[in-house]
């Protein structure tokens, strides 16, 4: 069965191989193999690859020592993987009884598993969860070289957006300065601090904002992250005129939060914007609110319309790549 794998020199097989398992993208059923004097490494995602790496096609054995929770089951369940956490979302409770079973009993590296409680909820987007094995809600996980410590109880975090983070961070250079709107624990700041920004996070969830520092620290780069606990509506004219990037991450809301953008943009200041919004016309609510908000004072020119995945039946999770120059 030919699959996605990334094909390097064997020299750089090792490190290759550290980069994929710490972005969690080596897919755990298929062996590594070797030919020709280079490494096959298979991969779950190769549009979360990077750039720089080169992504084939290749029949590979399948992992005969590897149990999986479908061997166990005999039907694939569906759940979502955080550090060494499984994330279900079952309303029956003896279903997510028995995969929470099958998931311990295989041999995926997995020691929690956790079954959405509730919806998301709240200004700090938080939601309840029922432990179904481990000791609680805290994770640790890993993303394009990162580490994000987080309590899932606590804080809003979505591995999903892992591959959009990372499109965003490669616009990144070591000369900007950059302010996360809504930062969360980190996953804009802490990529962007790495690539030599100076970065202010803001939160409104003081769980958030700790888990920020503690990863500035975790990652190496407390000394150019600044992480800041309230509106940031209140710390907006502290800031003004002082980004050269924003990240606009609060989809169903941010237009609320536009005029603060634009105090906050320097004098040429690139925007990340996130929308939710109709299929009929994703785009055009996000980009005439930043029009309606930023003309006359800066020209605004649309650089990329994205879209980040379906959200909803007729819905979109949407970006705008908005540069606003003075």
């Amino acid at each position: 069965m030919e699959v996605p794998c990334v094909r390097v020199p064997r020299e750089e097989g090792e490190a290759t191989r550290r980069e994929l398992a710490d972005a969690d993208l080596i897919d755990d059923e298929y062996e590594i193999s070797v030919a020709d004097g280079s490494l096959y490494v298979p991969i779950t995602d190769p549009d979360a690859v990077s750039d720089t790496l080169e992504v084939v096609a290749r029949p590979v054995e399948e992992r005969e020592t590897q149990t999986t929770p479908a061997d166990i089951l005999g039907w694939e369940p569906s759940y979502e993987r955080l550090g060494r956490a499984a994330l279900l979302d079952e309303d029956d409770d003896e279903r997510a009884r028995e995969i929470a079973d099958a998931v311990l009993e295989s041999d995926l590296p997995l020691e929690t598993v956790l079954n959405k409680a509730s919806k998301v909820k709240g200004e700090t987007r938080v939601r309840d969860w029922d432990i179904l094995a481990g000791e609680d809600t805290e994770v640790v996980h890993r993303e394009y070289g990162c580490e994000f410590a987080l309590d899932l109880a606590a804080v809003y975090f979505s591995p999903r957006l892992a591959t959009e983070r990372h499109r965003v961070a490669k616009q990144v250079s070591d000369d900007e300065r950059a302010l996360d709107m809504f930062a969360g624990v980190g996953p804009f700041v802490i990529p962007f601090a790495k690539r030599g920004a100076e970065c202010v996070g803001v939160d409104v969830n003081e769980d958030a904002i700790e888990y920020l520092r503690e990863n500035a620290r975790r990652n190496g780069v407390a000394d150019r992250v600044t992480a800041i606990c309230d509106d940031v509506r209140t710390v907006a004219n502290e800031y003004a005129n002082w980004a050269d990037r924003l990240v606009m991450n609060l989809p169903h809301s941010a237009d609320e939060f536009l005029e603060s953008a634009v105090t906050l943009a320097g004098d040429d200041c690139v925007i990340h914007y996130y929308d939710i919004q109709h299929e009929d016309d994703p785009f055009g609510p996000g980009e005439r609110a930043i029009r309606n908000a930023a003309e006359p004072e800066y020209e605004v020119s649309v650089e990329t319309r994205r879209t980040v995945r379906s959200y909803a039946p007729h819905e979109l999770n949407v970006c705008l790549d908005v540069r606003l120059e003075r």
